[in-house]
């Protein structure tokens, strides 16, 4: 039975079915301040929902906060880690919530945050695996979020180590990670092939360059998803963005003036040089 409750909740993370995800992070209310005034987070959430996100990434406390009729097509994802921009290691997370308290608020999935490299990684690895066994017990998907990040680490984009990390998401139990992608972006390929776990891209070039055409280079490399939260909420039309990084996702063809059609075909890359481009934090 609670196998296949893990299997439902899987599949309320992916509207479409098809196995790919649009996830919106909106966790850094915690970790950097507030990303809209309180009063205009329903109107956030709805046009998050409306525009077509799978899924959105929130704290406990915010979870309850919200409207019961939102999340009417959109899967809740409660994040258990935790830390500021003001910490004396902003590379240390620790466990504020639990699987348990995340079921109790409806949650479809709980994610952690473990940065390899970091001063405290023993720790953070420590909570992933109890997060985990807590997850198997109790049904539910957990989505890590592994970044190669700390004093150990020369090249965070590097292929290898992305490969690694996403490999100790697998190892330590996740059934989905998130991380950074590799430069050159082409390379993420490697790190697609090497990962036994879905891959959900991590954030967007936070140059100003076209994210829609971004994400679509990361969809074709064979990443199964974007995990994409400061460009989004902090966007002039969050829904109308949504709409469009959802086609992209779900392998809908996008006209010239936005639309999307059915397409059968896999995203196609940009002409955009990706190379020196470092995405930024989802």
């Amino acid at each position: 039975m609670l196998k296949t409750g893990k299997l439902f909740r899987l599949r309320r993370l992916s509207l479409a079915g098809d196995g790919r995800h649009l996830l919106v992070p909106l966790d850094h209310s915690v970790s950097d301040g507030p990303i809209v005034s309180a009063d205009k987070w329903d109107d956030l959430l709805r046009a998050l929902v409306d525009g077509g996100a799978d899924g959105i990434i929130v704290h406990k406390g915010r979870a309850r906060a919200f409207a019961p009729d939102i999340l009417k097509s959109c899967a809740l994802v409660v994040h258990l880690s935790a830390s500021t921009a003001h910490s004396a290691d902003v590379h240390a997370k620790v466990l504020v919530a639990d699987v348990e308290e995340a079921l109790r608020l409806g949650a479809d999935a709980v994610s952690v945050h473990v940065n390899i490299g970091s001063d405290t990684e023993a720790a953070q690895l420590a909570d992933l695996g109890a997060v985990a066994r807590s997850c198997d017990a109790w049904g539910m998907p957990l989505i890590a979020m592994v970044y190669p990040r700390g004093p150990r680490i020369t090249d965070p984009r590097d292929p290898a180590l992305l490969a690694h990390v996403a490999n100790v998401a697998a190892d330590l139990g996740a059934d989905m990670v998130k991380t950074s992608v590799a430069l050159p972006l082409e390379r993420m390929a490697e790190v697609v092939a090497d990962s036994p776990i879905p891959i959900l891209a991590a954030g967007g070039p936070p140059d100003g360059s076209d994210l829609v055409a971004y994400g679509s280079a990361v969809m074709a490399t064979g990443c199964r998803g974007l995990a994409i939260g400061r460009r989004i909420f902090s966007a002039p039309s969050p829904g109308a963005l949504v709409s469009r990084l959802a086609s992209v996702v779900h392998g809908r063809a996008l006209d010239a003036g936005g639309a999307t059609g059915m397409s059968t075909s896999s995203p196609t890359t940009s002409p955009t040089d990706y190379s020196t481009i470092v995405a930024g934090v989802a």
